[in-house]
């Protein structure tokens, strides 16, 4: 393997990002020094035992309390294309991320014209209830009108799935301030989803837009991953959470982090979520902004690797 220098330090691997499609959807690290030996993405236990991590072959990587992160590992991820994702003990919180995707400036503008035009973003909301309901949006309803009636199905959904598993069920709940008071479907959930969004993330930026421009959600850092990871979230991570929760086992974060990578791999997740993002869009029935004229290329263009559009290199 040949190897270069660079800014993060002597003896990164040449190697540049593989498609998302081909990769191990999530891995979460904890308690450990990670960093890169000799040419290799590795976790350091407190006994100086190393244990190597695949990092060009999973799209997320949860970094859990505990974690040390070298500047060298840092730079060799986003290298690599693999999303660091800063997280609570289970995964139930989330305090920042990484970004080695969205580096499409005509993906980040295509976007932003269809969250900024109303007819455009009724479309696009439109596309995500059908995807998400399996049937279209019913007609002549307004963004706010197909959210309410979607709230009412989502909560409807949540007490059949916790008949359907035996759990007592008082509503989707929690406090961030105080996340471990939450009741046991609620830590299953919160932990579920926190999976889902790592690899919808790592999906977005791998495909070149941005996580903050959403259509139904708004006004936060992760919007779009949350319209994408809603059009799934049934019909793979909620009703493990209840499964899960079901069984009240001594660590039910770890069980469902566990379930989720199984039914990721199953149901082949990461080889849809960039061609149903790219769906999503394209039911606006627009297409990208061309280059001004007056557009200058870059003086040195960017070596075309084996990667998604959105990954750098």
């Amino acid at each position: 393997m040949n190897t270069h220098r660079n800014s993060a330090g002597p003896m990164l691997p040449d190697i540049g990002p593989i498609p998302i499609k081909e990769r191990h959807s999530i891995l979460f690290v904890e308690r450990c020094h990670v960093d890169v030996r000799d040419g290799a993405f590795v976790m350091i236990d407190k006994d100086g035992v190393r244990t190597h991590i695949p990092v060009g072959g999973t799209a997320c990587l949860l970094l859990e309390p505990g974690v040390r992160l070298s500047h060298r590992a840092a730079a060799l991820a986003a290298k690599v294309g693999t999303l660091l994702v800063w997280v609570g003990e289970g995964g139930v919180r989330l305090y920042s991320a990484g970004q080695p995707g969205g580096a499409r400036s005509d993906k980040l503008l295509y976007q932003a014209k269809l969250a900024l035009d109303d007819g455009l973003r009724l479309k696009v909301v439109r596309k995500m209830y059908a995807l998400r309901f399996k049937e279209e949006a019913p007609s002549r309803r307004s963004i706010d009108q197909l959210r309410g009636i979607e709230g009412a199905r989502v909560k409807k959904t949540y007490e059949l799935l916790a008949k359907r598993y035996g759990v007592t069920w008082k509503g989707r709940r929690y406090d961030q301030a105080e996340w471990d008071n939450a009741d046991l479907p609620n830590r299953c959930l919160s932990a579920a989803t926190a999976c889902l969004y790592g690899v919808t993330e790592a999906a977005i930026l791998a495909a070149g837009y941005a996580p903050a421009i959403g259509f139904i959600h708004t006004g936060k850092p992760l919007s779009f991953v949350y319209d994408i990871a809603d059009i799934v979230k049934f019909d793979t991570v909620v009703p493990i959470a209840f499964k899960t929760a079901a069984l009240s086992p001594r660590n039910p974060e770890r069980k469902v982090r566990q379930a989720c990578r199984d039914v990721f791999r199953e149901s082949r997740l990461l080889d849809r979520l960039i061609p149903m993002t790219n769906d999503v869009l394209a039911a606006a029935g627009d297409t990208p902004p061309e280059p001004a004229p007056e557009a200058v290329p870059p003086a040195i263009p960017n070596k075309r690797g084996m990667g998604d559009d959105g990954h750098r290199g």
